[in-house]
């Protein structure tokens, strides 16, 4: 397994490096994180070259994001009508890389926009799959759907449903460690590299997990979820920008 060459990066409430010139701007809306502690061992064959489980305490998470994507758009453009707004749901891990960046990796992520799909996973490399998904609420209850169209195996399902609760005023360690991510590790095509973003801070609510019936997990390659889930939250959003991707070296961490 590598190891980080330096201590990881201290987990900030805000972004390191303010992105002045981003290369995607966006908003991510109505977010439900959903997070089950695993063993480091049993996921770090999944991560980048590079890379490694971040952990916490000698544990790391499995993370279940879904929420709404809205108005997506390239460098400082307004977001693009129709391609720039659907529902996502991710499943990623927690890395840090030699330089003590600490991110997320994404071992799915599904989208119900074909085009953005494929920008996503030929441009990009990013493991996007097309399905047919939802979001609902009624009252402080959300429920987030999701049915896979292409690429296979098709018919995978996810369903979450979480009541928000009270609103978080002080985020626990843990509770940082899971949220406050400010890039991703991922192979793209010129290698593996780090994908810097910044955001407002995150306003969040701790949930109840009213159901959760889903394969995205397993598909994604990652070992049975023990148990109940360690943290559940919900977040109406933050606008969000994206830098450009870095290879190692922490200069070019810090000129987003």
């Amino acid at each position: 397994m590598p190891t980080a060459q330096r201590l990881p990066d201290p987990v900030t409430p805000d972004a390191p490096v303010a992105i002045s010139s981003p290369l995607l701007t966006q908003w991510w809306l109505d977010l439900a994180f959903v997070h089950w502690a695993v063993e480091p061992e049993l996921v770090a064959g999944l991560l980048p070259a590079g890379t490694v489980p971040d952990t916490l305490d000698g544990t790391t998470y499995v993370g279940l994001i879904a929420f709404r994507m809205h108005r997506v758009g390239w460098f400082r453009l307004p977001g693009i009508p129709y391609f720039g707004a659907f529902p996502e749901t991710n499943v990623r891990l927690y890395s840090v890389d030699a330089d003590g960046r600490r991110g997320v990796v994404f071992r799915s992520m599904d989208a119900s926009r074909l085009v953005p799909v494929i920008m996503g996973r030929a441009g990009f490399r990013l493991p996007y799959v097309w399905s047919r998904m939802s979001v609902r609420s009624a009252g402080d209850t959300l429920a987030y759907t999701s049915r896979r169209r292409w690429p296979g195996p098709r018919g995978i399902t996810g369903h979450l449903t979480i009541r928000k609760g009270e609103r978080v005023e002080e985020p626990t360690e843990l509770e940082h460690f899971l949220t406050a991510r400010w890039g991703m590790h991922n192979a793209f095509p010129t290698g593996v590299a780090y994908l810097p973003n910044d955001h407002p801070r995150w306003p969040l609510y701790r949930a109840d997990l009213v159901a959760c019936r889903q394969g995205l997990t397993a598909a994604a390659g990652l070992p049975p979820l023990r148990g109940e889930p360690v943290s559940v939250l919900y977040s109406p959003g933050v606008p969000v920008r994206l830098g450009r991707p870095c290879r190692q070296g922490r200069a070019a961490s810090r000129t987003a």
